[in-house]
């Protein structure tokens, strides 16, 4: 975000060794509402200057990557960078993002370059179906169509092969192809078709329209994905409630990740017209009230429950816990309101004996207690994130007891805990046998001997993350890999 609003922008990525532009960058984007403005605009348009589908690139390396972005006709502050991380090895990593651009609108040049007949293609097609919300939703809501004597040779196909050739499409081509003929409208405005919807990577076109065309389409629907969606009042309460109402007695899994418009009577209304809701994303919805959360508890069906960096807080999770026993998957990972994790362990170990992962991550007062309370109630848990929670200290055993008590574990993230030592790792080589990821960055207390003793017993471990150990130098490293060639063994090059 800018200070000042600007034209002819430019953009540069200074990314760190990970982070390969072509294939982890896919879109940046430039908004039309000046996010520091009082008054809110009456539309907010968000302007696509570039995108690149993912493509994978061999070899870890930092590099500047500046993208010949299209220019905007008019001022912005507020850039987005969207990523995709699907086909790296390792985190994401951003040093810096430069960008460039002049206060005043530009004068048109007088001289006229070459065209290139692709570029003006390229241009039509994106007016045509750009980012702007009328866009899309006059896609969805042209019911007109043309009188042809046939459907081609559509009409000798079982519906049920044309069905399955059209499951192959995105949205906004459904939408397109229910103007043809009569034949396809029919199958593209099946319900169908919408059994399982992700309205994520249109995000900046989805609005309260949007939803009115496509609940006819989606009272069948099961998985409904609208993360990113509805931000500056795009999508209101009441257009996401009336949607539910209408779509929401088939859903199994509902994605809501960073849905900024989410407040409690949007929880309220998915706990009453949801009663088959397996499966809850709420992470990065920071607007939701501490109190709206105590609503979920009345989803008995839930199996995973994602509330990182919310703000639940501990008497409304302690509800959930109590009441929401088959609960296989939990995040709460950088919920900073919740005031005793110890508490909360200690609940979900009496409560939650189905819990196969358990993300913990940045938890700042869990102790040993917690952990032991955790490890003896929970023996299924298969996953477990502990990074950098700095109250636990290995020499009060509780990663000890961890290994002991947990045999099934297959992914453990201790990322950041500098007590991390020998004795630990020998402990999970001799008990926790089908461990595929091991996260100890930040370590001094490990040493060779003991990762040798872990790469011997475990015979699935596909990643181990020994960054910045310090008693794990590039030598250790190169002669792990030769002798343990399945293992990505992660080192930082900064050291």
């Amino acid at each position: 975000m800018l200070i000042s609003e600007i034209f002819e922008l430019e953009a540069g990525v200074y990314a760190g060794q990970h982070m390969i532009p072509g294939f982890d960058s896919i879109r940046i984007l430039a908004c039309s509402a000046n996010p520091y403005s009082q008054n809110p605009p009456a539309e907010v348009r968000w302007e696509i200057l570039w995108s690149e589908a993912p493509t994978k690139v061999n070899g870890p390396q930092a590099r500047q990557f500046t993208p010949c972005i299209k220019q905007i006709n008019f001022p912005t502050n507020l850039i987005r960078l969207e990523v995709n991380s699907s086909l790296l090895d390792y985190y994401t990593e951003l040093d810096a993002v430069v960008l460039h651009g002049v206060k005043e609108r530009p004068v048109l040049s007088l001289k006229t370059s070459m065209i290139d007949m692709n570029d003006i293609d390229e241009d039509e097609d994106e007016e045509k179906y750009g980012c702007g919300m009328d866009t899309l939703n006059k896609q969805f809501s042209i019911v007109t169509l043309r009188e042809w004597p046939t459907n081609g040779y559509f009409d000798k196909l079982p519906y049920e092969l044309i069905q399955l050739i059209l499951s192959h499409l995105t949205v906004p081509d459904l939408c397109r192809l229910a103007q043809t003929c009569k034949l396809l409208y029919q199958h593209c405005c099946d319900p169908l078709q919408y059994i399982h919807l992700s309205l994520q990577p249109y995000w900046a076109r989805i609005n309260d329209t949007s939803l009115e065309y496509l609940q006819s389409r989606c009272t069948l629907i099961q998985w409904l994905n609208l993360s990113w969606t509805g931000n500056r009042g795009a999508i209101s309460v009441s257009g996401f409630s009336r949607f539910l109402k209408v779509c929401g007695s088939e859903l199994v899994r509902l994605e809501l990740s960073c849905g900024h418009f989410l407040n409690e009577t949007c929880l309220e209304v998915i706990t009453e017209m949801c009663p088959n809701l397996q499966e809850l994303n709420l992470s990065s919805c920071d607007k939701i009230p501490p109190q709206a959360f105590n609503h979920i508890a009345k989803v008995g069906s839930l199996k995973r429950l994602i509330l990182y960096r919310t703000k639940v807080e501990q008497t409304a999770l302690l509800s959930i816990l109590n009441f929401c026993s088959e609960l296989q998957h939990l995040s709460l990972g950088s919920c900073v309101m919740i005031e005793d994790y110890d508490l909360i362990a200690s609940m979900m170990g009496a409560k939650c004996k189905k819990l196969r992962s358990l993300d913990l991550w940045r938890c700042k007062n869990i102790t040993e207690s917690g952990i032991a309370e955790l490890a003896s109630g929970c023996q299924l848990l298969e996953e477990l994130d502990l990074g950098w929670c700095p109250t636990l200290q290995s020499s009060t055993g509780c990663f000890t007891n961890l290994a002991r008590k947990l045999p099934n574990l297959q992914k453990l993230f201790l990322t950041a805990n500098r007590s991390v030592c020998d004795t630990d790792i020998e402990e999970l080589a001799a008990n926790c046998t089908h461990l595929r990821q091991l996260d100890i960055l930040g370590t001094r207390m490990v040493s060779p001997a003991s990762l040798r003793k872990l790469l011997e017993s475990c015979k699935d471990l596909s990643l181990l993350d020994v960054s910045f150990c310090s008693q794990i130098d590039n030598r250790v490293v190169l002669e792990l890999n030769a002798n343990f060639p399945n293992v990505f063994i992660k080192k930082s090059f900064t050291q």
